[in-house]
């Protein structure tokens, strides 16, 4: 039974509610995870709590020191992480891999930290008078991950906190814990202090205490639009500062002009990847004209015929993809598919014709053709091996139609053609866009985050808002005694 991780240590969970978590290349019960209470969620939420003042003070470098500690470390794990990550989320090792690798990127970052907190200061901003700020941190922050980034997701959230002088409780996903607690004994191995990381393992249960608790600061989410705008609400209601990313519908544009080839190789990893669980997903290729899409069309059925399937652990060259994460998200995923179909799209490529021997939770990837905007299949996320294409015909009429999408989270357009793709990266009403690139997700040192309902919060996640989320401004305005006595009482507004 996989518990907590409060105060430096695992401890065992006195919760009577559990829940499975599965290999999904077998299909079968790898382990159980406590759903904790309430009271032991508040418990943890104490530990950091207490432990802050002692962490707050402790100087940027002396952070920093542990977090390059802490980066050696999970490079030395890199492949254990990954095989944990393969294991419960299913995503193939090298993809597994490459997660763990973005996530190092973010600690790289946060080991900046000396530099990153530095305030601003202004002599003389009136007669003998200075003004210098401080990025002071914030106490107790908490972080809620999904389950298709196991180790990446948390990666973008606690270093940075760290870094800054808070303490945090994290709250992984209960379809893959075990890479947080992992990730948490590493932590305490590089000399972080006992209760200045701690993970609660549970649900809605656990997520409501640290949203309402008042010594909790800040939550940062990732996740699916409705528990999105339900964390933003509920956590803003309750004075906590906030950043809850949601879902999105990634499109690609390709234009006439485009490397077609290139865009094809392009789509097929950023659209059937980790079996199309992640956010930055391509999930809606927009072929401008025709003849654009028809031979794109043709492409993309090809490369599907090779597309190789199945387990993410496997002896020799990985597979191209592994299953979903659980039987329940792979049943969804297929009743998307059907009602593609019983909605008027064309099925080019049906991804549960696909078998893979034994039971795990495995579905080819799908393309549908003639799909419209008001099609749920391109409406809504699907979250899956599933592409669809929407064709235009114009650049107008593919930016009209992004635009008018309720999701802006990220998108792409492969061209050869400077000024379009100037115009494009412009006028799309888009958080992250990529020039030729398929999945845009930008080096930690720039900030992740989309727009409209892709992102509840005003900052987004690392990067130079991860350090402003974490931290609060202070400004101070100074002047020292300069032995002249003051011959009068001011009670107007000071000035220069």
């Amino acid at each position: 039974m996989l518990g907590n991780y409060i105060n430096g240590q695992s401890v065992a969970s006195q919760s009577e509610r559990t829940a499975p978590v599965y290999n999904p290349a077998t299909g079968q019960q790898s382990l159980q995870v406590a759903l904790s209470t309430a009271d032991e969620t508040r418990e943890a939420v104490r530990v950091a709590h207490d432990a802050f003042p002692a962490w707050a003070k402790v100087t940027p470098l002396r952070r920093a020191r542990i977090l390059f500690k802490f980066k050696a470390l999970v490079e030395e794990h890199a492949d254990e992480l990954a095989r944990l990550i393969s294991r419960e989320h299913g995503k193939v090792f090298s993809d597994a891999k490459g997660e763990v690798t973005r996530g190092l990127e973010v600690v790289e970052f946060a080991c900046g930290i000396p530099h990153l907190q530095k305030g601003e200061h202004s002599m003389n901003v009136g007669t003998g008078v200075d003004s210098y700020s401080m990025m002071q941190p914030l106490g107790v922050c908490a972080g809620i991950s999904p389950f298709n980034f196991p180790a990446m997701v948390p990666m973008w959230m606690f270093p940075i906190a760290l870094a800054c002088g808070n303490t945090f409780v994290m709250k992984p996903s209960e379809k893959d814990p075990s890479t947080s607690m992992r990730l948490a004994e590493l932590l305490k191995e590089a000399g972080l202090p006992d209760g200045v990381f701690n993970v609660v393992n549970g649900d809605k249960e656990s997520v409501d205490v640290l949203l309402t608790d008042e010594r909790v600061e800040a939550v940062s989410f990732v996740g699916s639009t409705p528990i999105a705008e339900y964390i933003y609400a509920t956590g803003s209601a309750h004075g906590k500062r906030v950043q809850a990313l949601g879902g999105a519908k990634n499109h690609m544009v390709i234009m006439p002009d485009a490397d077609l080839d290139q865009a094809v190789g392009a789509l097929m990893g950023a659209a059937y990847g980790s079996a199309g669980e992640r956010c930055m997903a391509i999930s809606v290729a927009v072929p401008v004209g025709e003849e654009t899409a028809n031979r794109l069309r043709d492409k993309l059925v090809a490369e599907l015929d090779k597309l190789s399937i199945g387990p993410g652990l496997v002896e020799g060259p990985d597979n191209d993809m592994g299953p979903l994460v659980t039987r329940e998200h792979l049943e969804k995923v297929k009743g998307y598919i059907q009602t593609g179909v019983d909605e008027g799209a064309e099925l080019v490529v049906d991804g549960r014709e696909v078998t893979i021997k034994g039971d795990g939770f495995f579905l080819g990837g799908s393309l549908f053709d003639h799909v419209t905007p008001e099609m749920r299949i391109h409406s809504e996320e699907i979250f899956g091996p599933v592409l669809v294409i929407a064709r235009a015909a114009s650049f107008d009429d593919a930016v009209a139609m992004i635009n008018d999408h309720e999701f802006g989270n990220g998108t792409a357009i492969f061209t050869r053609d400077g000024d379009a793709a100037r115009q494009y990266c412009e006028q799309i009403q888009v958080g992250m866009v990529g020039v030729n690139v398929p999945i845009p997700v930008p080096m930690a040192f720039h900030s992740f985050g989309g727009w409209k309902r892709s992102l509840f919060g005003p900052l987004h996640m690392h990067g130079p808002d991860g350090v402003r989320f974490n931290t609060r401004m202070k400004t101070i305005t100074q002047r020292w005694p300069s032995g002249i006595r003051e011959e009068s009482n001011h009670f107007t507004m000071p000035t220069h």
